[in-house]
């Protein structure tokens, strides 16, 4: 692995004990302008998400009824009962994203969709980059304040959906993740600059406990007006089975 990933990976727990772990499941409370701008304003109620950590699968509950809830996969997103019968199921889901602008309103699949493979992404940070397909390389640290935070660009493979191919991780001088820049592929492409905060430590792995994404500038700056995201995670609980 590249140094600062190795790095990064430790600080956040290691793999040998993010080997030893199948799941996670985490009560999260979202909020934030692009869901209102999609169409789909977000209430503050809490929700539990379900991600498993070797593979893209991600599901919520409850989403649109208290007896549903999504199943995510790169290429499959449904809405279900909680028995597994059907609502609404989409193949391919990425393919319905095409023309979209941030503007574009979207339908409850698009939403699962999206949310999907978001929280897959931020619960399984680092160390999802360790999996076959990505390739990393260290950029230009990021100056923030008195800081100065070292930079991992990850490209990602085709078969992963998130939010673009190419997107970048800044670490503090503990190697623990501070930020996370991307582009929104699905809303227009904007793009967004994460900070990540409040970092606990469950079961021996160590993840940021509140998130709040905002649109970047040109100068790669965050413009704290725009809050696009804003996610506060709690009631962490791991799984070995």
């Amino acid at each position: 692995m590249n140094d600062l990933l190795t790095e990064a990976v430790r600080a956040h727990g290691g793999l040998d004990r993010w080997r030893e772990l199948i799941t996670v499941r985490a009560t999260i409370v979202s909020r934030g302008d692009l869901f209102t701008i999609k169409g789909m304003p977000q209430d503050p109620a809490p929700r539990e998400m379900t991600v498993s950590l070797h593979e893209e699968y991600a599901s919520l509950q409850p989403f649109g009824a208290p007896d549903q809830r999504t199943s995510f996969t790169p290429d499959h997103v449904a809405i279900e009962k909680l028995d597994g019968r059907v609502v609404s199921e989409r193949h391919d889901p990425r393919t319905s994203f095409d023309g979209h602008e941030l503007a574009t309103a979207w339908d409850p699949l698009d939403r699962a969709y999206f949310n999907g493979y978001a929280l897959w992404t931020y619960l399984t940070t680092p160390f999802f980059l360790t999996l076959p397909g990505f390739a990393v390389q260290e950029i230009e640290p990021w100056q923030e304040g008195d800081e100065k935070w070292r930079g991992l660009r990850a490209t990602f493979p085709p078969e992963i959906a998130s939010h673009s191919t190419v997107q970048d991780f800044y670490f503090g001088h503990d190697h623990l993740l501070r930020r996370h820049d991307y582009h929104v592929d699905v809303a227009g492409g904007f793009a967004a600059a994460q900070y990540v905060y409040d970092t606990v430590d469950v079961d021996g792995i160590r993840l940021p406990t509140k998130r709040r994404a905002y649109r970047r500038d040109t100068e790669h700056r965050a413009i704290r007006e725009q809050l696009m995201v804003s996610i506060d995670i709690s009631d962490v609980r791991y799984s070995t089975m």
